[in-house]
């Protein structure tokens, strides 16, 4: 590749020795941590073995608790004190996680993973009503659990607890996935142009992160005209629309390393300044986001939130996406839902060193045909938060 050379990620030399491994593993102690927490869930729930699910390359609960990155579909067996063993499908996909995996039972699942799964619970003595799940288990795999051992425990609620807040290992992953995630905000600056469509713009993201070894999870637009606006949210499938001058285009993009994501949301404009209804929405959507990040910090209601929905509502519009929810290891409370979408309580949960969220004020006229989006992944420090992201949240006026 004559001239090629990958987009610059800017990170600490701390970092960037994470990204360069061959195979990122986070450290013993963060390990031990992770499993004990759950060693003590199952406990509670009277559960003496864990099967952990996860598939086409989403870890999950199989990567935070053994550090085994799924590739097709894997099945853990986890008893506390005990050799984990992972079932891996498919059969060629065996001889790398032989090789990054030594201290695991690493097996092929066979011709049935959860048939083997279930072997490998007998051999380990499981007891009837003794077994729990985790993940996104088929509905197949749940009811063979249940049929062999009575009756399977869902552990998922206490999972997605445990998930809630990060340690300072798992935040330095997160610190590299926001970057990934800038990388696309960089290139679109560079590459918008007249004549591209929303395709392009996905080609223009995924190429920007795909040489770390980032992966997608998405990348949604919206772009209409600023002068005749039909669109207010960005759209989850792309069309074949061609941009134009005096266009905005708004974005979400979430990119993945290994397992731990970023999430950044911006605007952009083609060729010329926001026009004066949309420069409104967008100061709007900032003073939002300024609101919401002046008031985080550890001790505070959830409900405090709402600050952002206010300004909003003051200024005469509302807001369609999410303005709040929490992230990493799962779309996470506290969520602040749009007022569209019916009269749902606030979250009822105090906030805490270490728990992570996405700000992304989605502010629209109340006819539901303009709109803009701004806003990234922030987390709550011991004296306030602190955003992952590094690009300027913008508007962005591209060239035309």
């Amino acid at each position: 590749m004559t001239g090629y050379a990958k987009p610059p990620l800017c990170l600490d030399a701390r970092l960037m020795a994470i990204v360069d491994a061959d195979y990122p593993r986070f450290g013993a102690a963060e390990m031990a941590r992770r499993r004990d927490l759950m060693a003590r869930e199952m406990e509670k729930a009277g559960v003496d073995h864990l099967v952990a699910t996860a598939a086409f390359f989403r870890g999950g609960p199989v990567h935070w608790l053994s550090d085994w990155l799924t590739t097709y579909e894997a099945a853990l067996v986890f008893t506390p004190g005990k050799k984990d063993t992972i079932f891996v499908q498919f059969y060629n996909h065996m001889p790398q996680a032989r090789a990054l995996m030594p201290g695991t039972d690493m097996r092929w699942g066979g011709t049935s993973t959860i048939q083997s799964v279930i072997g490998e619970l007998k051999a380990r003595g499981a007891r009837p009503k003794r077994v729990g799940a985790v993940g996104m288990v088929p509905m197949g795999y749940a009811k063979a659990i249940a049929g062999a051992f009575e009756d399977v425990a869902d552990l998922n609620a206490a999972y997605g607890r445990l998930r809630l807040v990060k340690s300072k290992e798992e935040i330095d992953w997160y610190r590299i996935a926001a970057r990934l995630s800038d990388l696309p905000i960089e290139a679109l600056r560079r590459e918008i142009r007249p004549g591209l469509d929303e395709r392009d713009l996905g080609g223009i993201t995924e190429a920007a992160y795909t040489p770390w070894r980032g992966a997608n999870i998405i990348h949604f637009f919206s772009s209409t005209s600023m002068r005749a606006p039909d669109c207010f949210v960005p759209r989850q499938h792309a069309t074949t629309r061609k941009l134009a001058r005096g266009d905005a285009i708004s974005c979400e993009i979430t990119a993945s390393f290994w397992e731990h994501w970023g999430q950044i949301l911006r605007t952009f404009t083609v060729g010329e300044p926001m026009t004066p209804d949309y420069a409104r929405l967008h100061e709007t959507a900032e003073r939002a986001y300024d609101a919401i990040f002046g008031v985080l910090k550890p001790g505070i209601s959830a409900r405090e939130l709402a600050i952002g929905a206010r300004v909003i509502e003051e200024a005469g519009f509302t807001y369609y996406d999410d303005l709040v929810h929490g992230l990493g290891g799962g779309y996470l409370q506290p969520i602040l839902g749009s007022p569209t979408r019916g009269d749902e309580p606030l979250p009822d949960m105090t906030l805490e060193t270490g728990m992570m969220m996405v700000i992304q004020p989605n502010v629209i006229t109340k006819d539901q045909r303009a709109g803009v989006q701004t806003g990234e992944l922030v987390v709550i420090t011991e004296t306030g938060a602190e955003s992952l992201h590094t690009v300027p949240r913008g508007p962005y006026v591209v060239s035309a």
